[in-house]
């Protein structure tokens, strides 16, 4: 045994957690408020610069919260909503957003959920200051984790960094994101391999920064035009702190949108909807434009695993990666806290970790299946769709065409389940069947008229000239 390992029961904490992001966080958060010590080591070096790190490319892009996940933070870390509107992030509406579906443009002017848009690392920022506070949590930066091992008792994790020295805890938790190793470790350790399911679409994604008022589009909160398998490009446009706006754009395959600066605009002029490019127009660009183009979902088996270690968790991106369009990668990870913080305090995780790990694939099921269903329709993608996968996207899409057309309990339906606070059986109302017979029987009213067309009016006429070269 190497000198520099501890003796048995003399660990570095009660939970090492591999990875400050904001699964790791939360992941921290719900083992220290069921009394367990926590050290956290990331790879990346927190010099408190608000700006990406490293280790989140993605935390360029457009980043939405979903609802569900909002509120699964704020019962983890109380408050957390109220200090990021303070910090600058920006209140909105989901029913106030100029939304563009498949079918056409959603129902706009009627509350629906209440959202706080801000950038990924504002958002990081505040967790990590909240959860650095509790009782019993250390983070240390630039900890390069090489391998991760059972000590000679069998009682504890021996992680060993690349620089020779080791830290030790009954129980490990990777929220290392994509990048995970973990995969790797349990093959070397006798566990066998990891069997991977991977859906990707090859979409691509490019962000630019502007300067616009807050009510810039007023009474729109801000743009989504999505990507359909049509049409397989789009974007959004939502403000952040600072007045500033964040503007991304989608596309699959060789519709990827460009890098370059001066491509960005004529990117945002082939969309099906002139409304992004007549925002970028009348705003501000502040910043060049910056690309991110792993975007798979990604699946690793965990859960199925015939034999499963004691003292040892996956959570967030190293269990399960969605394509970050669907804005599900947070959400998923602060309900997988929550289940963690129930599973301490109710003293049902040392020994229970394989039912553990099912029941944390189990948070993931319904958003991998709405990321890759929708992925799957991409001729970009490989792969089929499951005749549940089919039979749910025919009837979303039927419910899509009835909010289009002005249905709002349809509209309300779909949202539901797309910020994970509702189950799909909602979509199978009697009320939402009786819509769709009228409509077959019937026919539909007109569809909803373009929600923009005052609003990029009075943008037009607000227009600044640009101060990085577009």
């Amino acid at each position: 045994m190497s000198p520099n390992i501890p003796l048995a029961g003399r660990y570095d904490a009660d939970v090492l957690v591999i990875g400050a992001s904001m699964a790791g966080l939360l992941a921290a958060a719900a083992a220290s408020q069921a009394g367990r010590t926590v050290l956290v080591v990331e790879r990346d070096s927190l010099d408190g610069s608000l700006g990406p790190r490293k280790g989140v490319p993605q935390g360029h892009q457009p980043h939405v919260l979903l609802y569900r996940g909002l509120c699964a933070i704020e019962e983890l870390l109380p408050g957390f909503r109220t200090e990021l509107v303070q910090a600058g992030g920006v209140a909105l509406d989901t029913g106030y957003l100029a939304w563009l579906g498949e079918q056409g443009w959603a129902p706009i002017g009627n509350a629906a959920f209440e959202l706080v848009s801000a950038t990924r690392p504002l958002v990081e920022q505040l967790a990590r200051r909240r959860v650095t506070a509790l009782p019993g949590v250390v983070l240390r930066d630039g900890v390069r984790v090489a391998a991760l091992e059972r000590d000679a008792g069998g009682s504890a994790w021996i992680a060993r960094q690349t620089d020779g020295r080791t830290l030790s805890a009954p129980l490990v938790i990777d929220a290392s994101g994509r990048a995970s190793r973990l995969s790797v470790w349990l093959a070397e350790a006798g566990f066998g391999e990891v069997r991977t399911t991977t859906v990707d679409a090859g979409f691509g994604y490019a962000s630019r920064i502007y300067a616009a008022p807050v009510d810039h589009l007023a009474p729109a909160a801000g743009i989504l035009l999505l990507p359909t398998p049509s049409s397989p490009m789009g974007g959004v446009a939502l403000p952040v702190e600072g007045g500033r706006w964040m503007v991304g754009a989608v596309g699959a395959g060789d519709h990827c949108p460009p890098r370059e600066n001066e491509s960005f605009l004529p990117f945002l002029e082939r969309l099906r909807d002139p409304a992004l490019a007549d925002f970028a127009r009348s705003a501000t660009s502040l910043s060049d434009v910056v690309i991110h183009r792993r975007t798979d979902n990604v699946r690793r088996h965990y859960d199925r695993m015939p034999a499963w270690p004691t003292g040892l968790l996956a959570v967030g991106d190293s269990f399960c990666a969605f394509n970050p369009v669907y804005g599900q990668g947070i959400t998923v990870s602060a309900c997988q806290a929550l289940l963690l913080r129930d599973s301490f305090n109710a003293g049902r995780v040392l020994g229970a970790e394989r039912r553990l790990m099912q029941r944390l694939g189990q948070v993931a099921e319904l958003p991998w299946e709405i990321a890759t269903g929708e992925d799957l329709r991409y001729a970009t993608s490989q792969g089929e769709l499951s005749p549940v996968q089919a039979l749910f996207g025919k009837w979303s899409r039927q419910l899509d065409r009835l909010a289009a057309h002005g249905d709002l309990q349809a509209q309300r339906a779909l949202d539901r389940v797309y910020h994970l606070v509702g189950s799909p059986m909602g979509l199978l109302h009697p009320l939402l069947f009786w819509s769709a017979l009228k409509a077959w029987a019937f026919g539909l009213p007109p569809r909803l008229p373009r929600p923009l067309e005052r609003e990029v009016r009075t943008a037009h006429s607000m227009a600044l000239p640009n101060v990085v070269s577009s």
